[in-house]
């Protein structure tokens, strides 16, 4: 049976010899940590909502050019399909192309499965669609860590395309500077400044056909994931592109393995967050509504965020 009332993360067991601990028999395969939403965890992402301003979070489709990692370009055309009427064809679209959720199928953990041990099967492997997130939405409070901002404010010199990490010393510091409780069931927000930095790098005219290689991002060493799994978050989201920073090192492992796996968190990567930023600065509030709608696409591993925040 299934508890979603999650143990301490040092009550779980390891898989296998990957030096990782997983919640296999904890939570369900098809939601993972979206398990930790439910009734109350909406009313309380309702309650959050105080000014009514409203904040998509995905980057336009074509923002990344060219797409990282070597992913294709999305291609697009609009077309007269009768006399009055015009649609839309979209070609070559992977999902990860821009804002994004990573599903549970996503990554696995080399010879002992994706999550809850699913095999390659593609039958098996449907357990861990998208389509399960999609069938309910993801719906909760939604909180902000700007950690680049608190960095700045601290004097902190900080470049989130340097390669750096954050620890959960500096994510919890940043809650304090915020006066931010974190609760079981929040939807976790990171902002890095990687987007931002992006487009200012973009727009000044630089080469960015190598901007998948270095970046900012959290530590991937064990303390994170026993942070990120003991406080209970929902889901982990960034403006980065991969949550972690990268290239990162063999002694800290990857945060991927850890997270989607091993303990079943739902990711979001390379979220619009500078606005709402903005917004939450002003207002000196960290918490809001967050609603994503991912494609309900049976069997995928992803999908584009569709991700909305309401302060």
């Amino acid at each position: 049976m299934t508890n979603t009332r999650n143990p301490r993360y040092d009550d779980l067991p390891e898989l296998g010899n990957l030096g990782v601990r997983h919640s296999w028999d904890v939570l369900p395969k098809s939601l993972g940590t979206l398990a930790f939403l439910d009734e109350s965890t909406a009313r309380s992402g309702a309650a959050s909502v105080i000014s009514g301003r409203s904040f998509g979070l995905s980057l336009p489709l074509d923002t990344f050019d060219p797409p990282l990692f070597g992913r294709k370009a999305v291609g697009h055309s609009v077309f007269e399909a009768s006399r009055n009427t015009y649609e839309d064809t979209v070609d070559s679209y992977n999902p990860q192309s821009a804002s994004q959720w990573d599903g549970l199928g996503h990554i696995r953990a080399r010879e002992l499965g994706f999550y809850g041990g699913v095999t390659e099967d593609d039958a098996a492997r449907s357990e861990l669609g998208i389509h399960h997130w999609a069938s309910r939405g993801i719906v909760g409070r939604g909180v902000l860590l700007d950690v680049e901002r608190y960095l700045a404010n601290t004097g902190e010199a900080w470049d989130p395309f340097g390669g750096d990490t954050v620890g959960v010393d500096v994510l919890e510091a940043t809650a304090a500077a915020q006066n931010l409780t974190l609760v079981r069931g929040d939807i976790l927000c990171v902002r890095i400044g990687w987007t931002a930095e992006y487009k200012r790098r973009k727009a000044s005219g630089e080469d960015m056909s190598s901007t998948g290689d270095r970046f900012s991002g959290l530590s991937a060493a064990e303390p994170m994931a026993r942070f990120l799994w003991n406080t209970g978050f929902a889901a982990v989201c960034s403006d980065n592109p991969a949550i972690e920073s990268a290239p990162g090192n063999r002694q800290d492992g990857s945060l991927h393995r850890r997270l989607i796996p091993s303990l079943g968190f739902a990711l979001s990567e390379l979220l619009d967050l500078d606005e709402l930023a903005v917004a939450c600065a002003e207002e000196q509030r960290w918490s809001f509504l967050f609603t994503a709608a991912p494609l309900p696409v049976v069997g995928a591993v992803s999908s584009p965020a569709n991700a909305v925040a309401v302060l």
